[in-house]
């Protein structure tokens, strides 16, 4: 087998993974959310539509270009892209770097993000992952609206929340790209506890100056 061949292989694999885990978690529910990889340097593989999260196999990934041509169309023998797979190849283009996508439906961030609450890094493992966290408005899944609102905030940004949808993140590895979603959540939870708490101001002390 080819090295591109390996490659593809070993990242297909870690997001059938993250999948399992994502839905074990309740970031995503049945069939909602999507996951994508780099294959190449101009090639994708994203989870097909209808597929669910914690029941993916290496044939429920279609494979898309990353060129501004791309149709979203099925590959002659390869399942019909996920809904969703305008997300995911615009991401690609304003992040030359990002490797991994990961679209999920963490209830917490999204909530947070649909009332208007900001989403408030408080310790030290949502400074290092997160960064800056950004917030779009809400537009219908699978629409060009959704797809370039979104990949525009990635452009600086490695966490993006849709009201009332969803999240995207991106990273230069499968593993990192679900460590910032999981921090993303876990974030949105520890902000969640301290406006309940009564508190809406604290954040991580390096933030301080920032939210200042």
């Amino acid at each position: 087998m080819s090295e591109q061949g390996r490659h593809r292989d070993r990242v297909i694999a870690e997001l059938i993974e993250v999948g399992r885990d994502a839905v074990g978690r309740g970031l995503v529910l049945a069939s909602a959310g999507n996951l994508s990889a780099r294959i190449s340097e101009r090639e994708f593989a994203v989870t097909a539509s209808g597929t669910w999260l914690d029941r993916l196999t290496p044939d429920d990934f279609a494979v898309l270009s990353v060129d501004a041509a791309e149709t979203g169309d099925a590959r002659p023998s390869g399942p019909r892209p996920s809904s969703e797979w305008k997300l995911h190849h615009r991401a690609y283009r304003a992040r030359p770097d990002a490797e991994c996508v990961l679209h999920l439906h963490p209830r917490t961030a999204v909530v947070l993000a649909s009332v208007g609450t900001p989403i408030r890094r408080l310790t030290l493992d949502h400074a290092y992952y997160l960064g800056e966290i950004a917030v779009v408005p809400f537009y219908h899944n699978g629409t060009d609206e959704l797809a370039d609102t979104a990949a525009e905030a990635l452009r600086d940004h490695d966490c993006v929340v849709m009201q009332h949808h969803g999240c995207s993140v991106v990273a230069d590895t499968v593993q990192m790209a679900y460590r910032r979603a999981l921090n993303l959540e876990d974030a949105a939870q520890a902000t969640a506890l301290a406006v309940q708490l009564g508190d809406t101001g604290t954040v991580f002390p390096d933030d301080a100056a920032t939210h200042a």
